[in-house]
């Protein structure tokens, strides 16, 4: 099927005169209908995208007509400093995201019942050397992530200890907590209450029944009043679960308290899916100080966040591998 030219020039993403151009530098040759009217066949179009390509990498018409002329071009100069122009674009937008992510949560947070402050400040344990962390603009879901022996569970523990009314839900929470949890439902009917609606959402949405969800519900039911800060919160809970989880968790950012969470589950992380609410803190590999990654690619420490997420079938091969076991329960 032959296109005309305004129908090519949108199929490519170009204007009318920058085809003319291309046929000017005998770089395409469309057919001309009896009444003497450009029309742009397959073989046009393909040799057309070519050259759109070509120019977007940055070569000049004369350089593309060298490349499809089959000659020897160096590209690699031109490639490196139409890199460098990328990158300089991706910092000076990642720049203004950050901007309008700021902006929105400030906005988000004003919905917080119960405000507990706009940063928590404490010196860092080992394995850092002391160093001073400081977390501004304390977000309703909040992601600790790094590769195994970061240190991601014993920041989680520091800010456990640091922010008032704070609690921390170790990896042992399915060997004591469990039971504490089913105490708390047997005693409390509204809670009860909560923590079955929450469970049939979840239920219809995917998710598996689990002494694992149960104790992670009782205890996000429970956040009116507190921050939570739980430990691999993908613990024991399949993917279905994972997703119907964190979709319950989204839904009920802009009026729950914080929450902390370290995970190398991409299922609980999804960098897709980050909305203004939610901040990463990232704890390297080399034990420097941990630090908040914007979620954007091109954004400093965000490929590292990437490389130490998995899915939950991955993630299941580790799951035994743990840098420390805590006794501290909810």
């Amino acid at each position: 099927m032959n296109l005309s030219p305004s129908e090519a020039a949108k199929h490519l993403g170009v204007s009318t005169k920058a085809l003319r151009l291309y046929e000017q530098r005998g770089l395409i040759a469309p057919v001309r209908t009896e009444a003497g009217w450009r029309t742009y066949n397959p073989v046009d179009m393909e040799r057309a995208a070519d050259v759109v390509r070509l120019q977007a990498l940055g070569l000049s018409l004369a350089q593309v007509a060298q490349v499809l002329g089959g000659k020897d071009v160096d590209l690699a100069p031109l490639l490196a400093m139409h890199q460098a122009k990328l990158e300089a674009q991706a910092r000076k937008l990642g720049g203004a995201i950050e901007k309008v992510r700021a902006l929105r949560a400030e906005q988000a947070a004003e919905k917080l019942q119960g405000p507990i402050g706009g940063y928590v400040a404490f010196e860092l344990p080992w394995p850092w050397g002391g160093e001073a962390f400081v977390l501004h603009d304390l977000r309703p879901l909040n992601y600790i992530t790094g590769p195994l022996g970061c240190g991601k569970t014993r920041l989680a523990i520091a800010l456990a200890q640091t922010l008032p009314k704070a609690t921390f839900l170790g990896l042992n929470r399915l060997a004591g907590v469990e039971a504490q949890a089913r105490a708390q439902l047997d005693t409390d009917p509204a809670l009860r209450a909560r923590v079955d609606q929450a469970m049939e959402t979840l239920v219809e949405a995917g998710a598996t029944r689990s002494p694992a969800l149960l104790v992670l519900l009782c205890a996000f039911e429970q956040r009116g009043s507190m921050v939570l800060v739980v430990d691999m919160v993908e613990q024991d809970l399949d993917q279905a679960t994972q997703e119907a989880m964190m979709d319950h968790l989204r839904r009920q950012a802009s009026t729950a308290r914080p929450v902390f969470m370290t995970t190398r589950s991409n299922i609980v992380l999804n960098l897709d899916a980050l909305g203004p609410e939610e901040a990463i803190i990232h704890c390297p590999a080399n034990h420097s100080p941990p630090t908040l990654v914007a979620p954007y690619p091109g954004a400093p420490g965000f490929e590292a966040i990437a490389n130490c997420l998995a899915s939950p079938d991955v993630r299941a091969r580790t799951a035994g591998v743990i840098a420390h076991r805590p006794d501290q329960m909810i």
